[in-house]
């Protein structure tokens, strides 16, 4: 099973599914606004990305003033989950970030 995290409504999110389950992956796509994501699995997530997990270029981020900025990623993506650079997809046990041709390459061969 391939977990995809993100947002129903995320475009890159909605290529990532389509291209995934038309290679033959069974997709499972988790809106971390609806089913906002755990401690442990933000952690995770974190310990594999860093703070690259945090999409600095996102309207959310634009309209957090300079104090919520200077907040934890932790505390950051536990307060906006759709701060969280999406998708994050989780394959076999491992995660990928973005839906780049890395990842592409790694996951639809």
């Amino acid at each position: 099973m391939t977990v995809i995290y993100g947002l129903a409504n995320c475009d890159g999110c909605r290529k990532a599914r389509r291209a995934l389950e038309a290679a033959g992956h069974a997709v499972t796509l988790r809106d971390v606004r609806v089913d906002p994501l755990a401690a442990a699995e933000r952690d995770r997530m974190l310990d594999a990305f860093g703070d690259r997990l945090v999409n600095r270029a996102s309207a959310t981020w634009r309209k957090l003033d300079d104090a919520e900025r200077a907040r934890t990623p932790q505390a950051l993506l536990a307060a906006y989950p759709a701060l969280m650079k999406r998708p994050v997809i989780e394959s076999a046990g491992a995660l990928h970030l973005g839906w780049t041709a890395a990842v592409q390459r790694a996951l639809l061969g």
